[in-house]
């Protein structure tokens, strides 16, 4: 990305100027690196995985400035298409030509969702087949991909960038030593901000923001719904809105949990963007929301397993963690009296399309949390059996007495 013509960057910053321009109403297209910039290699090793250098991610294409977008605005942003760079179409050593990879990053960069079990760095790679993905490191397995960006946001502006400087700053100060940090602090290190250049670009550096969280504005949400036919609702702070793009994913878990844990590539995206004036006051909006497209597969019956935040004898005050392990549990455990080992189970939790939700979040001391399991998935019925239930089946009606 340094090397480009009109380079993308890889921090957020209000003055980084546009790359284009479009109006509301257009369709355009974006090409975009992969978000380690061609750190990670097709290779049997996870030695890239474990060296990546961090202050270079992650490498956005943009910004994009939309004629007539002002502070307050919604930013409406369909996402129409993406997908892989093909082989031939893109340098073949880049991921994205053909092929993408998912890490676990080690501890000492910045670890994932489970580094105490995992601190180490591992990796595998995904070969492409159309919509489809297999892995010479997982064999065994074949899925459609539902791609999607990882990252995309308008410009913060000034006062909203030194917030999260500040609100930032403030958690690192409440463990300096932390490893990995609880944030990461502004760090002009290899910082790409467009084609600014000289006194600008050393202050603008010293201050822009890393991209790894998601913020008010968006930024790096990783949510796989984001994906084709999803309409985006972006909130707009600064002229133009500068919208930017990044971090595409063939494919994604809910949580990405190993950090890079989606299948991570290079690739293009194709955008529709209108405007809502004065939609951030109108609807009330502090962070962006979206309307799913139709990609993912919908279920409409479900058997839903439940967990409180007690475990092992301990309650543990409003722990929406410890609940939703528990709801897995209570999942693993009803399955395995199926006929499933519970290692199928878990197996089955990990790869269905299950949903999870944070159900009861105000009725102390325990928090709720809830899995659904797509009853339409299985070839038997999983509910129990309506033959053991004393007076009615589940399908009569109620009576009075």
């Amino acid at each position: 990305m340094f090397d480009q013509d009109h380079p993308g960057h890889n921090r957020w910053h209000p003055d980084i100027p546009a790359a284009a321009t479009v109006k509301p109403g257009e369709d355009f297209r974006m090409d975009c690196r992969e978000w380690t910039d061609g750190q990670i290699l097709n290779t049997d090793d996870a030695n890239d995985v474990r060296d990546v250098d961090l202050s270079i991610n992650h490498v956005l294409s943009g910004p994009v400035a939309i004629e007539g977008a002002e502070p307050g605005d919604i930013l409406v942003v369909d996402v129409l298409d993406l997908g892989p760079h093909l082989p031939g179409t893109a340098p073949d050593g880049l991921a994205g030509a053909g092929w993408g990879y998912t890490g676990i990053f080690a501890k000492e960069n910045g670890g994932g969702f489970l580094t105490d079990y995992f601190p180490g760095a591992h990796k595998a790679i995904w070969d492409f087949h159309g919509i489809y993905a297999t892995s010479r490191h997982i064999p065994g397995v074949r899925f459609a991909g539902i791609g999607h960006p990882g990252l995309f946001g308008c410009a913060p502006s000034h006062e909203l960038l030194a917030e999260w400087n500040r609100r930032e700053q403030a958690l690192i100060d409440t463990d300096p030593e932390r490893i990995p940090p609880l944030a990461l602090p502004p760090n002009p290190d290899n910082a790409l901000l467009g084609t600014m250049s000289g006194a600008e670009y050393e202050k603008a550096a010293s201050e822009a923001t890393r991209t790894v969280p998601p913020r008010d504005h968006g930024g790096n949400m990783d949510i796989k719904n984001l994906s084709r036919g999803c309409r985006a609702y972006l909130p707009v702070y600064v002229d133009g809105a500068k919208l930017s793009v990044g971090d595409l994913h063939f494919s994604q878990g809910d949580g990405e949990i190993s950090f890079c844990g989606a299948i991570e590539m290079g690739g293009w995206i194709e955008f529709g963007v209108d405007l809502i004036k004065g939609g951030m006051a109108k609807y009330g909006m502090k962070t962006p929301f979206f309307k799913p497209g139709p990609i993912e597969p919908r279920y409409s019956e479900f058997l839903c397993f439940t967990g409180i935040s007690v475990e092992d004898g301990v309650n543990y005050y409003m722990d929406a963690t410890v609940a939703y392990r528990q709801a897995a549990l209570n999942a693993i455990t009803y399955l395995s009296k199926l006929g499933y080992t519970e290692e199928q189970a878990y197996l089955l939790l990990s790869a269905a399309p299950i949903e999870a939700r944070y159900s009861g979040m105000v009725d102390i001391p325990n928090a709720c949390a809830s899995i659904y399991i797509p009853t339409a998935i299985f070839d038997f019925d999983i509910s129990p059996s309506s033959e053991e239930l004393v007076s009615r089946d589940l399908g009569s009606q109620a009576t009075t007495t």
